[in-house]
């Protein structure tokens, strides 16, 4: 069962402000004042996009398959939107010199051919940016709290690839990226609203019931006694000169 209607715009802007730290440096590294041509790949609700117009020197771009959420109130009104799907970008070559996905590749059927893609709309030189999760390496203490089967299943379930993150290295390579990969460093409080992302996924009713009590000893214990540290691939990705 696929679910393109995913994530919420609550939880679109929880994982925009969880981020913010990670993808400021990676717009850094990529001297994002000095970008002209910027593509937001999986815009969703443009909370990104909207960070992309501030920064950059030049015309920002937002792509989604949502139309939706491209319709959704509080866009700046100078971000181009384009109802489209990744895999099938309706630019010509050499488009973009800065492409951005943020939690995008997880919900791409054949992320390979998105990279394929993006290598074609790229200028050369210019950088792919990719923030993506693995929840294969979920990281949850104490074992009362410990739901990484429950996102593994239900991502499944919502047609997602919850291993995308350790995949995107190999792939990016193997189109001819130059890649760099970071992780986030800094090990935060974890954040009840990860548990309301989890429950808008395709649970079965033991899984909902299984969640509600985690949702309890979640809301029992100290934020001290708690880790969910979810890895996050930080990828710059050179495009081939």
């Amino acid at each position: 069962m696929s679910r393109p209607d995913l994530p919420s715009p609550e939880s679109s802007r929880e994982q925009a402000a969880w981020l913010a730290a990670g993808r400021s440096r990676l717009l850094r590294r990529a001297q994002i004042a000095t970008r002209r041509r910027v593509l937001d790949l999986g815009c969703g609700y443009g909370i990104v996009a909207a960070e992309l117009q501030r920064r950059s020197g030049g015309r920002v771009v937002g792509l989604d398959r949502r139309l939706d959420a491209l319709r959704a109130t509080g866009w700046p009104a100078a971000v181009l939107r384009v109802c489209a799907d990744g895999h099938r970008l309706p630019f010509a070559d050499r488009s973009f010199d800065l492409v951005l996905c943020q939690w995008t590749m997880l919900w791409l059927e054949r992320p390979a051919d998105a990279i394929a893609e993006v290598a074609r709309v790229l200028v050369p030189g210019g950088h792919f940016l990719v923030i993506e999760p693995d929840f294969g390496g979920l990281v949850e203490h104490p074992p009362e709290i410990a739901t990484r089967e429950l996102w593994l299943d239900g991502l499944g379930r919502a047609g997602a690839d919850p291993l995308v993150g350790r995949r995107l290295p190999g792939l990016l390579t193997a189109a001819g990226f130059g890649v760099r990969v970071d992780l986030l460093d800094r090990l935060e409080p974890p954040s009840a609203l990860r548990l309301e992302l989890l429950g808008e996924l395709p649970l079965t009713d033991d899984e909902r019931s299984f969640l509600a009590a985690v949702r309890q000893a979640d809301a029992a214990l100290d934020a001290s006694a708690k880790v969910a540290h979810l890895p996050m691939f930080l990828i710059t990705a050179r495009c081939p000169v």
